[in-house]
């Protein structure tokens, strides 16, 4: 009998900080090209639930998304892109730690840090898993990660090489005091079948995307069209009443309510012959007198 790997996908925890909104817009289906593009704040779209309101246990996965109608004013087409929130920073030095030879790893400078992830990198451990991705000339290089292994505080101290007079600059860890972060990455040590095959981990001064993996980027669109189906319903199913004298096309909601009103003529040629039949839309010309009350009572 074989045995095999069991597992699940298990449903995230993530809080609303860190996820990042983009929201796409597009008029129609054959624009390809983006219209709007801009960023929402998941703090204050995205509200989880909770499993049970006496222990405040998060209903891991399911989250409520508000769409705030001031962001979707126009007809059309909206994709929200919803991804691991993403720190951009820089990698102040690649180094290896003073009582490690062996482990090396790069150091972030918390003043490099965006404020709003200072949190992270203040706390010792605190972005294990996260990924590391690297910028060259601004672009991302594709497909090329590291996973963060370990963070702890750290400061600079200078030690001699063996067999020189050459001083060199290594890290150690401390508890506080400092606004250096050793980070290291894997994979980050040589294959041992290829010993000078040293991975690369970075360089000194290069830009990074620190984001963390707590789940899989999604996609959501959400459609804004001028009818819906309760309002194709009213035109359908509602009431509606017709003026004999003046031809005016009243059509009501399910609380009898002017929903839309229409002018209806006919259009003949000289010789008194019926050409067309016409509704015309009167738009904000609303005839209140039609009220649907008074005129059944």
């Amino acid at each position: 009998m074989a045995i095999g790997v069991y597992g699940t996908v298990r449903p995230s925890d993530v809080s609303p900080e860190d996820v990042e909104i983009i929201m796409i817009y597009s008029p129609s289906r054959d624009q390809t090209e983006t219209i709007v593009q801009k960023k929402l704040s998941a703090t204050t779209l995205l509200k989880p639930y909770f499993d049970d309101v006496n222990t405040q246990e998060l209903l891991g996965g399911l989250y409520n998304l508000t769409l705030p109608a001031a962001e979707f004013t126009s007809i059309g087409f909206y994709t929200l892109y919803l991804r691991p929130a993403q720190i951009r920073t820089k990698i102040s030095d690649c180094g290896i730690l003073s009582a490690l030879p062996n482990v090396k790893g790069i150091v972030i400078n918390l003043d490099e840090v965006p404020d709003d992830f200072r949190n992270k990198f203040e706390k010792a451990q605190e972005l294990v898993g996260y990924r590391v991705e690297y910028l060259n000339n601004g672009q991302k290089v594709p497909n090329f990660f590291r996973i963060v292994t370990s963070s702890f505080f750290c400061e600079p101290i200078v030690t001699n090489e063996t067999n020189t007079s050459q001083k060199t600059i290594r890290y150690r860890y401390v508890e506080n005091n400092t606004n250096l972060v050793f980070l290291t990455l894997s994979p980050s040590n040589s294959p041992s079948n290829k010993t000078n095959a040293v991975p690369f981990i970075g360089q000194p001064g290069q830009s990074i995307i620190i984001s963390n993996t707590y789940f899989n980027p999604t996609t959501l669109e959400v459609e804004i069209a001028e009818h819906d189906i309760s309002t194709l319903a009213v035109g359908i199913f509602g009431n509606q009443t017709k003026s004999v004298e003046d031809g005016i096309y009243t059509i009501y909601d399910s609380e009898n309510n002017i929903y839309k009103q229409y002018n209806l003529f006919e259009v003949r040629n000289q010789f008194n012959e019926l050409l067309y039949e016409v509704r015309e839309d009167r738009g904000d010309d609303i005839d209140i007198s039609k009220n649907f009350d008074n005129i059944i009572e």
